[in-house]
């Protein structure tokens, strides 16, 4: 067992709650299968202090499309069927650790695994195993504080973090020869109108979008690292991974479509992704402020409505790196959409969804949007 990515730390999300998300591999290099009865992460210096059992439909739930469950993986990241890890097999594990106040939390963590399996080299037939196993440092430092990447209110978190069944949570993908999650911290910005539409009129326009054109600002001091400006729009409602003859077409360089990499500095990129051809204001080298417009809100690249994707990540490459954790420095709290209506959504995104909007916003500061939370920017 080993970690899958670069130390972490925790976060303070919407829900008033502190997360801590990281994925783990594991590999049974016996000539028996092994079965995952369950694993406990353990506070390193408090080893009797749980902090998160999985166990049954946490691992495995065919039934459960999101929420606390299928956090076991077959690589890259597709739901596992079973607990049964065969021999020379690999798994992943999607850890999500939630905690009441920062004070909570450790600085690092162990995993303690029972499991049935080889006890040695040689072994035949599996046994009763329990041991602790890959410490994982959940102290690395602190969330970076970040600008809104847009104004104005009705913005929903799409695929934000860290429910399992969401696009990003669970995006692990080989490149270079190691698995990473850049997009485990990642959110798919979408708009609605006051009635809580993402799309009125003519569904197959993307103009017909609530936030289609809007702009796009840098949501720190940083230089821009690199661009892509060249690619055309999508129709609405077909999303290219999904049409054989669309997906082909797919690369590392043009899955996020026109985007923009900005180095934040200490290590930090923040990556725009999707934007309207045409919209780029800056070119790689050019210094931007906080707050600067940089682009317009697009659908392009692997993307079937209009929306922004951003993220914050570990090095200037949108596919090889690893999330970072954030906060937003202010924002309102104004409601959030039920994830049944979510994954009822049709492809156009069509449909009304403000059933648990707020009357007012509640005036939020330095906390990460946690999935499908209505939001309201500064203008």
């Amino acid at each position: 067992m080993s970690q899958l990515g670069a130390p972490t730390f925790p976060f303070k999300g919407s829900d008033g709650k502190y997360h801590i998300a990281y994925d783990l591999q594991l590999t049974n290099a016996a000539t028996v299968p092994a079965t995952i009865e369950r694993i406990d992460v353990v506070d390193e210096q408090r080893r009797d202090r749980v902090l998160v059992s999985l166990s049954g439909t946490r691992l495995v739930d065919p039934a459960c499309e999101f929420g606390d469950c299928n956090r076991l993986r077959r690589l890259p990241s597709s739901p596992a069927t079973a607990t049964v890890i065969g021999p020379q097999e690999s798994r992943a594990v999607l850890v999500g650790i939630e905690l009441d106040s920062l004070d909570d939390a450790p600085r690092t963590v162990l995993h303690r695994l029972r499991i049935t399996g080889a006890a040695n080299p040689g072994a035949t037939a599996p046994t009763a195993l329990d041991y602790l196993a890959a410490p994982v440092d959940v102290s690395a430092g602190t969330p970076r504080v970040i600008g809104a990447p847009l104004t104005g209110a009705n913005w929903v978190a799409l695929n934000g973090c860290c429910g399992i069944g969401t696009a990003h949570i669970s995006a692990l993908a080989p490149f270079s020869g190691s698995l990473a999650n850049t997009q485990r911290f990642a959110i798919d910005w979408m708009r609605t109108n006051d009635d809580g539409e993402f799309v009125t009129g003519d569904r197959t326009r993307n103009e017909s979008y609530a936030g289609y054109g809007q702009e796009v600002r840098a949501v720190a001091d940083g230089t821009i690292s690199s661009t892509l400006d060249a690619m055309e729009p999508n129709l609405p409602g077909v999303l290219p991974a999904s049409d054989p003859r669309l997906a082909k077409t797919i690369t590392v360089e043009t899955v996020d479509g026109n985007h923009i990499i900005q180095d934040l500095g200490g290590g930090v990129w923040a990556a725009y992704a999707h934007l309207q051809k045409g919209s780029l204001l800056v070119k790689p080298g050019d210094r931007v402020k906080a707050g600067q417009v940089i682009a317009k809100l697009g659908n392009t690249g692997n993307s079937n409505a209009p929306h922004l994707h951003f993220q914050l990540m570990n090095g200037p490459n949108l596919v090889g790196s690893d999330g970072v954790p954030y906060v937003i420095r202010e924002f309102g709290y104004a409601g959030f959409i039920a994830p049944r209506r979510i994954l009822a959504m049709d492809d156009y995104a069509s449909g009304r969804f403000f059933d648990d909007h707020l009357p007012a916003a509640q005036p939020r500061r330095d906390e990460l949007p946690m999935n499908a939370v209505i939001v309201d920017f500064p203008d």
